[in-house]
């Protein structure tokens, strides 16, 4: 791994190190925000980038200056020198990227989930952690302030016990939403994506319920495609998480309208909920409360901010961020899509004849 950039000194003060990013993939639409979010720390060249689709090529050049570019991963690796790469292919795609990142000593910020296949997640992680790399999976609702204030003030046991927890995620569906060609041809197709709905969108209940109460014991699960007549994989999917003392639903639909992107949680002392943009709480009287939410702390407003406050505090990714918790949401995934199939509630760990 080439060495940070940037580190002579300036004036008397130590200039901060700069980090040289190579972007692999533009068919995930969450790309484009996330470059974004690389230009605002400040801290970053964007060096190079690499798809094979030449139109996104171009909008990267023409929208954020990047004039290096390529048609696949391998190539940027060969060609250029960096610090830093953000993953944003399609699920499946992802793991020959990290793997490649890891042989050079290459740190990863990958969106979410993590990977099509718990297979891939395994491989991933084992790449990685044999590489020594700092690598972060990016979450979008981990930097919604409401859903971060909502973790913490659960962990603090704000409402008691949580014996029911359930987090949706749904719209109208990723064409109807407004997402491009090119992020819902792969999410339409079963081997890039992993599945439909339920990886797409349960995987945010997953690693949620992962990191703030464990794994569960087992799982239950529905998969279907209950509206959408043009696609090949489901469009609607629940999976239930069965702990000792609790249950945990994740749910996931391509076909709700309005849009809802929330999470409640039932406590033994109180129940607490999101609301677009805001956290609310009840107590036995039966009024809501809304509770204030503070900002994000600066350097973990975002996954690029957090990878770089990560490598310069050696600290490993925080919570869902993190690839063992990731890992882990995977597994609940396949056994929810295990238990979708066969009907069955399947035990966790699951076994490698059913992963």
């Amino acid at each position: 791994m080439t060495a940070p950039m940037g580190s002579g000194e300036s004036r008397g003060v130590a200039a901060l190190k700069r980090y040289r990013v190579g972007i692999a993939g533009f068919v995930h639409d969450h790309v484009w925000g996330e470059l974004r979010k690389w230009v605002e720390t400040d801290r970053v060249e964007l060096a190079a980038a690499a798809d094979p689709h030449e139109p996104l090529r171009e909008r990267a050049r023409s929208e954020f200056r990047v004039e290096r570019l390529f048609a696949s991963a391998e190539e940027m690796f060969e060609a250029c020198e960096l610090d830093v790469v953000q993953v944003c292919t399609s699920n499946a795609g992802a793991e020959p990227v990290v793997a490649a990142a890891a042989k050079r000593g290459l740190h990863v910020v990958l969106e979410k989930p993590m990977a099509a296949t718990l297979a891939q997640a395994d491989r991933m992680l084992a790449a990685a952690e044999e590489a020594g790399i700092t690598f972060l999976v990016n979450w979008p609702n981990r930097w919604r302030p409401e859903t971060y204030a909502a973790w913490k003030l659960v962990s603090q046991g704000a409402v008691g016990h949580v014996f029911h927890a359930r987090k949706r995620m749904a719209h109208k569906g990723p064409r109807e939403f407004g997402c491009s060609p090119y992020f819902c041809d792969w999410l339409y197709d079963r081997e890039q994506n992993g599945g439909g709905a339920l990886v797409d969108y349960c995987c945010y209940g997953a690693v949620a319920f992962r990191h703030l109460f464990g794994m569960p014991r087992s799982v239950q699960a529905v998969a279907a495609r209950l509206t959408k007549t043009d696609i090949d994989v489901e469009d609607n999917a629940a999976i239930t998480l069965i702990y000792d003392n609790r249950f945990a639903q994740a749910e996931a639909s391509w076909s709700q309208i309005p849009a809802y992107h929330d999470a409640v949680y039932l406590g033994t002392e109180g129940t607490l909920w999101t609301d677009r943009g805001r956290l609310w709480l009840a107590r036995e009287d039966g009024e809501k409360q809304e509770l204030p939410v503070e900002p994000l702390a600066d350097g973990y407003r975002n996954g690029a901010e957090t990878l770089v406050t990560c490598l310069e505090r050696r600290e490993p990714p925080p919570d869902v961020c993190s690839p063992r918790v990731c890992r882990d949401a995977q597994e609940i995934l396949a056994a929810g899509q295990r238990a979708a199939e066969t009907g069955r509630r399947v035990e966790l760990p699951m076994s490698s004849a059913q992963s």
